[in-house]
């Protein structure tokens, strides 16, 4: 998937989303995939610990309609089958790394199909705008009913990321909201440092108010392949600074999708805006010899270490509240 088409469009998205005039009704709770006490079942072996109270949890899916013969250029919201996807693959590997930290948030949206990053001038655009739209209706009607001047952690991947880092501009950036915000997670994404006025790439694993963001590929890959990537923003997501290589042992642990939790599993290289991780060591690890772009693996890889992060960030912010 080319970042390089995602934020291309950056500059005019803004510009075009006040088009978008249908929007989807965020008060009817059976347009959201998770709220505060809902789908517990599905999340409990995954949260270890008391969320931390005071923190609130916005998560947004990456690209789950895919398939080539989907004609669709956006998600209906009412297929029952997209949403079990959202709820026991998304949610169940992705989200719950955050459900540790604070009372998690995940809307159902009209996500936009694959397709749409490449052909941007062909329908593209008009899709990601629509599946924006959600993102953003269902943020503002979280701000109004839910919040309730708790500290927030935005938490994506992929085209969930793409949506926030939007979300990020629209409500934080230089505003008065920034000072609620506790970390941006929005891996499996290109962003420069530069791309907000106030938010800034968090270098350490205690900042809390600004951003973090990785891409992950296997190492020596051909840099070729993600050439587009360097000079961009990124931080090694075990040690959650710009450490040049993290090792095996200081890795926490990833979540494959058998439920089971991997520590020490590959050693971590910070390459020029890019993260290189060595062959996986797990009983599948066959698996993941013929891999070279490990975008689908941005978060499940470092789960275990961005649920002890995410849960440290959260301290550190309840703590500058008293």
């Amino acid at each position: 998937m080319s970042n390089k088409l995602k934020f291309g469009f950056l500059s005019s998205i803004l510009l075009l989303s006040h088009l978008i005039a249908a929007q989807t009704d965020y008060s009817d709770s059976s347009n959201w995939a998770v709220l505060p006490g809902t789908y517990s079942a599905g999340l409990s072996q995954y949260v270890f610990e008391e969320p931390i109270t005071g923190i609130d949890v916005f998560y947004v899916y990456p690209t789950l309609l895919l398939g080539k013969n989907d004609e669709r250029w956006n998600m209906n919201l009412d297929d029952e089958k997209h949403r079990e996807t959202v709820l026991n693959r998304a949610v169940q590997y992705q989200a719950s790394a955050w459900a540790n930290a604070g009372q998690l948030y995940v809307p159902y949206y009209r996500q936009a199909h694959i397709r749409a990053y490449y052909n941007l001038e062909n329908g593209g655009r008009d899709a990601l705008l629509l599946a924006y739209s959600d993102i953003k209706a269902a943020f503002q009607y979280y701000l109004d009913n839910y919040n309730k001047g708790k500290g927030i952690i935005l938490a994506g991947h992929s085209q969930g990321s793409t949506h926030l880092s939007l979300l990020m501009k629209d409500f934080f950036d230089g505003t008065e909201l920034q000072k609620q915000l506790v970390a941006a997670y929005v891996p499996g994404i290109g962003l420069n440092e530069n791309d907000y006025k106030s938010l800034k790439l968090l270098k350490d694993s205690t900042s809390i108010g600004g951003f973090v963001t990785w891409n992950t590929f296997k190492r020596k890959f051909d840099d070729n392949q993600y050439k587009w990537y360097k000079g961009k923003a990124v931080v090694n997501p075990v040690t959650w600074d710009t450490t040049l290589v993290a090792s095996r042992a200081q890795h926490k642990g990833f979540l494959f999708s058998n439920g089971k939790l991997y520590e020490q599993s590959f050693s971590t290289h910070l390459g020029n805006g890019v993260i290189w991780i060595s062959t996986p060591h797990f009983p599948y690890r066959y698996l993941a010899f013929t891999m070279k772009n490990y975008h689908m693996g941005d978060v499940n890889l470092f789960w275990e270490d961005i649920r002890r992060n995410a849960r440290q960030r959260s301290k550190v912010y309840i703590t500058q509240q008293i």
